[in-house]
């Protein structure tokens, strides 16, 4: 073993200097497969992909099923996980790896050196909503998908996600978590919420078809998610379970129509949800491990022919009521393909490996799903050729034109919800004493820092911070400052992230701002902007000027800046309902 580490260290070091092997053209690849759709590829015959699973052991075909997590950042050959997961990769027990947080030369160097050492090609994957710089530093950051849809640009959509692709495949990275066609007809939902679309049918339909078009016209798989539909949910599945309170009308009426489209037009992978859809299903059962919903809905009554993959599996909506062993054996029996991100990955493969042996699990069921993996992997052209020419990387990362085109999707995104006294841009009346706001509701933040910048560049606004730890006294300051500003502008912070239980800013926050707006003069303008979620207008029903970015990305701030300028004007259309939507 240590030989072939050794062998990997110094092969790998040679590639850095080297120009790799041309990459085969996807139709040189796969010539039957050149603009195919998942359906049809997935029903075909190949003959690399018969011969390696005849030659592989059970073992090797269970690893193929098993998506391995792993940081992007390279921390030391003795890190305990690095060895650990190496090991694994050597020996055939993983089939793909899901790379976390870090940075891109790090990605690219981890991904060749565990794909050299793995006895066949890695389906290297990593969750891609918004660009690559979800997880890794160094490469572009774009709008989410909410924002997306605001600015009515299905060509916009397309562009990023080709970029998206240019820059994941200069990593070795060709399989991507999205889109998310969740429909967000729940404003209280907390894991969704600007992730999705909207809840518009047609536009999300619209835009997530755009965004699998440029992956897979570029050589990246698409997933569509989360089956059957995470928008109508009111808990984070990072917490608990949630329930979706639907039907099998209601689901062919709303939360399937996204995914239908996304299959009909030939998304290659799916992904299933960590809710439970007791309506539909007779059980609490999570969809994930749910044969009704994996095999018998979307498998069977949909047509759906491609990868499916679980969501990550070291979720807690799963633990309450299930062991790992149970949620790996139940994941496989419910029909998926792919099992992302167990905790343990070894313990799934002995659990999957004595399943089949004991007869819980056929092999017949397992060959279906590694023969589905190794056509996809064919398909990529992995087979030919997994490893990434390190040189290339700079050349391929966060170029000018790929900024360029996240700023044009920021500027057409920012959408003016409400501006009831005309106070944008802001007048050059109300410049000269701006004072800034920031309401904060997540402890130990910096958000607002450098819009607080921005603002004083522009119009030597001065800012203050509400936030948890404020005491009575500094809203009593706040309040007087406010008093004597020719403008106040309110910046939020309310975003999705893993973990939160709502999307709201304090109790205390809110009451603060509705008195202030209460008493505030009729010539003093009082403008809000979001930096996430649109929602956040219904805890304020009396604000006069309300602004939406989707994003609190430097990009969203600097075109919120420049619309209050008048350097710009505000074209993005709301794609949700602000109350709730379930049609």
């Amino acid at each position: 073993m240590l030989i072939r580490y050794l062998m990997a260290a110094v092969f790998l070091l040679l590639y850095t200097f080297s120009s790799p092997p041309s990459r085969p053209a996807l139709a040189e690849a796969f010539p039957a497969y050149k603009n195919a759709t998942a359906q049809e590829i997935f029903r075909e015959k190949d003959k690399w992909v018969e011969k390696q699973l005849s030659e592989m052991t059970l073992s090797d075909k269970i690893g193929q099923m098993l998506i391995a997590h792993s940081p992007a950042k390279f921390r030391s050959t003795d890190d305990s996980y690095y060895k650990k997961l190496s090991l694994l990769v050597s020996q055939g027990k993983v089939g793909g790896i899901m790379f976390l947080k870090g940075n891109t030369n790090d990605a690219a160097v981890l991904a060749n050196r565990f794909q050299f050492i793995a006895p066949r090609p890695l389906l290297i994957s990593a969750d891609m909503e918004k660009g690559l710089a979800m997880r890794l530093d160094g490469a572009t950051e774009f709008a989410p998908s909410m924002a997306l849809s605001a600015t009515g640009r299905p060509d916009l959509v397309f562009k990023m996600a080709g970029v998206i692709a240019q820059e994941a495949k200069a990593l070795g990275i060709y399989h991507s978590y999205g889109p998310s066609v969740d429909l967000n007809t729940n404003p209280l939902n907390p894991v969704i919420n600007t992730r999705s679309y909207g809840d518009n049918i047609p536009l999300t339909i619209e835009m997530s078809n755009a965004f699998i078009d440029g992956l897979q016209s570029n050589g990246i798989i698409a997933t569509a998610k989360h089956f059957p539909g995470h928008g109508d949910v009111t808990v984070d599945s990072h917490i608990n379970l949630p329930v979706l309170n639907a039907d099998k009308k209601r689901l062919e009426r709303v939360e399937l129509k996204p995914f239908i489209a996304a299959i009909d037009h030939g998304i290659m992978s799916i992904m299933i949800g960590h809710l439970a859809i007791p309506a539909y299903t007779g059980s609490m059962t999570p969809a994930t491990l749910s044969w009704r919903i994996v095999t018998k809905l979307l498998r069977k009554e949909l047509g759906f022919d491609g990868l499916i993959i679980t969501d990550a599996l070291n979720m807690k909506a799963l633990y309450q009521s299930y062991t790992l062993e149970d949620i790996s054996l139940r994941a496989v029996e419910a029909g998926n393909d792919l099992l992302l991100f167990s905790p343990d990955p070894e313990r799934t493969h002995t659990t999957l490996l004595n399943a089949v042996r004991r007869g819980k699990l056929s092999e017949k069921q397992i060959n279906k799903s590694v023969r589905r993996i190794l056509l996809a992997k064919r398909w990529l052209g992995l087979d030919k050729n997994r490893l990434v020419n390190l040189n290339s990387i700079h050349g391929q990362m966060n170029l000018k034109s790929h900024r360029e085109l996240a700023e044009n999707i920021a500027d057409n995104a920012i959408t003016v919800i409400r501006d009831k006294h005309q106070a944008l841009p802001v007048r050059q009346e109300n410049k000269n004493n701006i004072l800034h706001i920031v309401l904060e509701n997540k402890r130990y933040s910096l958000s607002g820092e450098s819009f607080s910048d921005k603002l004083y560049r522009a119009f030597q606004a001065k800012t203050i911070r509400l936030d948890h730890n404020s005491s009575a006294r500094d809203y009593l300051d706040a309040a007087d400052k406010a008093k004597r500003a020719s403008t106040i502008i309110v910046s939020t912070y309310v975003e999705v992230l893993s973990g939160t239980k709502s999307l709201a800013v304090s109790k205390g926050q809110e009451e603060f701002i509705s008195t202030l707006v209460r008493d505030l003069p009729s010539k003093r303008s009082c403008i809000m902007i979001s930096f996430g979620t649109p929602y956040l207008i219904n805890q304020f029903p009396d604000i006069p000027a309300f602004i939406c970015t989707y994003s609190s990305s430097e990009l969203s701030e600097d075109s919120a800046v420049r619309l209050l300028q008048g350097k710009i004007k505000p074209t993005g259309k709301l794609p949700i309902s602000l109350t709730e939507n379930r049609r």
